[in-house]
């Protein structure tokens, strides 16, 4: 436990780094809903910037225009990025690599929008879950064997999953938090 937040030993032990020559960004395409999305990033995202339009796929434009850029997925209980009808994330450019890159997180690399790709891609293979008990909140490695050439990565590099997700989990919870988390972590493996 960090505060509220239950941490899986998964997150401390696991070796993870993203290795998108391998996987060509396959979790922005595989799976059965789009982006988990917060509120405010939905309200932020249903009427994308000109910054992040600029940098879509024709086809996107053309889906958005008509569907929308958010949806509602799970029997309407949870909002999302879109999916085209190929499954593929609305966000998505092919680059000339042949990897798909997130058109939100590009714009925000190259300072023309504030706001970075969903914290829920930014997290990912980390996802939240919210405990209707407690009102804590879990995260989880969600394991997934598209991504086994990450985690391949991740033993070569001695790189292990809270690591790879520093950036995104102090954008979610500060630096406070992941400093806390990474004492309880050496603290373990000391003990």
């Amino acid at each position: 436990m960090i505060g509220e937040i239950l941490v899986s030993d998964e997150i401390a032990k696991q070796h993870f780094k993203c290795n998108l020559a391998a996987c060509k960004g396959a979790c922005c395409w595989e799976g059965d809903y789009g982006a988990p999305l917060t509120k405010e990033e939905a309200e932020i995202l249903e009427n994308p910037d000109p910054a992040i339009l600029d940098r879509m796929e024709e086809g996107s434009k053309k889906f958005i225009s008509k569907n929308g850029a958010v949806a509602l997925f799970k029997g309407n209980k949870s909002i999302g990025a879109n999916l085209l009808p190929n499954g593929r994330c609305v966000f998505l450019s092919k680059g000339d690599d042949g990897i798909d890159k997130c058109v939100i997180e590009q714009a925000h690399k190259d300072g023309d929008i504030e706001y970075n790709k969903p914290i829920s891609c930014h997290l990912y293979p980390i996802r939240i879950e919210k405990d209707t008990h407690t009102g804590f909140e879990r995260l989880n490695y969600d394991e997934w064997d598209i991504c086994n050439p990450a985690c391949i990565n991740g033993k070569k590099t001695k790189t292990r999953l809270y690591e790879f997700c520093k950036e995104a989990l102090i954008r979610k919870y500060g630096e406070d938090f992941y400093n806390e988390l990474e004492a309880a972590i050496q603290y373990s493996e000391k003990t």
